[in-house]
């Protein structure tokens, strides 16, 4: 099933999987073109995750919710250099973990752990509405969070229900870096250059939107969006999409909002076009 998508040019707005969706799509021959939406850097002050670490070592927590894959893998740069990846695993072992999706999922397994349970959906909303049906009284409940996103609601219906959060912020993103890719990748669609947009995540919509604003090019994002076709990995993109009055034209099948289900998806839709590179 190799090549199907050769001569394509596909564009990519990712930064903690870019790598893995890049290669993916290049094993169907697609030509990619990748544009990171933001750096991700460590956290500027170790203190506070070297502290969360050490109390979760110390005094394993009830329960575990990790959000991102990113943020566990973050988390274990900081544990291996610390020397205490063992006993880490060990703790994390002793808890109900929770996973926000598939990634933070993934990231469990690459240290032999598995997720209790994991969201249908990967939001903070679809978090908090399976931590509903528990019963959270009284434990004691360590929450990994991610950067530019206000938490305070799921952090308040945890805290409702009557457990002790722990939050625990391993990263930070660095937006103003990407700035220049994301123009440049506005101006290869809007100059019909582009076969395909890939997004894997709202965020990426929004920053596509934000970025187009501050640098006075809306117009040139719409005209370029106008005539690329859209590919959304799943419902929560596309309902992004929709608040910006777009919508996407490729998706995978329902409930297989995966990327290689993706790539499926682009491959089947795009093979019914020509490569605008060979038009």
């Amino acid at each position: 099933m190799a090549d199907r998508l050769n001569g394509y040019r596909i564009l990519i707005l990712e930064t903690r999987e870019e790598a893995q969706f890049s290669r993916l799509l290049a094993e169907q021959g697609a030509d990619v073109l990748q544009c990171p939406m933001f750096a991700i850097h460590d956290a500027p002050d170790p203190a506070p995750i070297e502290a969360w670490i050490k109390h979760a070592i110390d005094k394993p927590f009830d329960d575990l919710v990790l959000m991102t894959g990113e943020g566990l893998r973050r988390l274990m740069t900081v544990v291996r250099r610390l020397g205490m990846e063992k006993d880490f695993i060990t703790a994390l072992g002793k808890m109900r973990k929770f996973a926000r999706g598939p990634k933070p999922g993934r990231a469990l397994r690459e240290i032999g752990l598995e997720p209790q349970q994991t969201t249908e959906k990967p939001t903070s909303e679809g978090i908090a509405e399976m931590l509903s049906r528990l019963d959270l009284k009284g434990r004691r409940l360590g929450l990994q969070l991610y950067p530019d996103k206000d938490h305070s609601a799921l952090i308040g219906a945890i805290t409702a229900q009557g457990a002790y959060v722990d939050t625990v912020l391993p990263y930070v993103y660095d937006a103003k870096a990407a700035d220049t890719n994301i123009v440049t990748a506005i101006d290869e669609m809007a100059n019909g250059r582009i076969d395909a947009i890939a997004l894997t995540s709202s965020g990426q919509a929004r920053r596509l939107f934000d970025v187009a604003k501050a640098h006075g090019c809306e117009a040139r994002l719409r005209e370029g969006l106008s005539k690329t076709p859209i590919a959304s990995v799943g419902p929560v993109v596309s309902d992004e999409l929709a608040a910006h009055g777009l919508r996407a034209s490729i998706a995978p099948a329902e409930g297989a909002y995966f990327m290689k289900p993706l790539i499926s998806a682009m491959a089947a839709e795009l093979g019914k076009s020509v490569p605008r590179v060979a038009r």
